[in-house]
């Protein structure tokens, strides 16, 4: 199994500090929403009892963007979640959800392989590129589901210095086709 295919391994001490196996270093709970939004699986675990606390974290990780005022769930949905708290198993609410997001993400990947099978320019010599970009664009323009969220940051590396970096290479790539259409008329 590729590394990127396992959950990234976030050991808590006692200490309460969260330490990334695969890099050997320290992480706050941004840098995992970082890795989340670029579309990897975490899994959280306290290093001296062996608990899973994943959903803890993933919890505690909403509520902050929720509490900086980035709120994605409005009061009604808020209202319902805590309401199916109250039913005896919980309901179907958390089905719900997930069938929700997995049809989210499913639409939103045929959207992308309807776009590209309907466009004429597909045979154009450096669409690939093109499309890459497109389909960079769209993820953060949906947030990130599935990943790739270049919102927010700042100079050192963080998703808007990425943001710039890639803005800078959509650039470059349009120059080039421009030159290559003009070399074809």
């Amino acid at each position: 199994m590729a590394e990127q295919d396992k959950p990234l391994l976030i050991k808590r001490y006692a200490s309460r500090r969260l330490y990334n196996t695969e890099t050997s270093d320290y992480v706050t709970l941004e840098d995992i929403a970082g890795f989340i939004r670029d579309g990897r699986e975490v899994q959280i675990i306290d290093l001296k009892t062996g608990d899973d606390l994943t959903r803890q974290y993933l919890l505690q990780i909403i509520a902050e963007h929720e509490s900086r005022g980035e709120n994605v769930l409005p009061v009604n949905v808020l209202n319902d979640l805590v309401r199916s708290y109250m039913v005896p198993g919980g309901g179907v609410m958390p089905q719900f959800l997930q069938a929700s997001f997995d049809m989210l993400r499913d639409s939103q990947s045929k959207m992308m392989e309807n776009m590209n099978a309907m466009n004429p320019m597909a045979q154009m010599p450096g669409f690939e590129a093109m499309k890459a970009q497109q389909e960079a664009f769209l993820k953060a323009m949906t947030g990130g589901f599935g990943g790739g969220w270049t919102g927010g940051g700042g100079e050192d590396g963080s998703p808007a210095a990425e943001g710039e970096e890639d803005l800078g290479d959509i650039k470059r790539q349009l120059a080039e086709l421009q030159e290559k259409l003009s070399k074809l008329s």
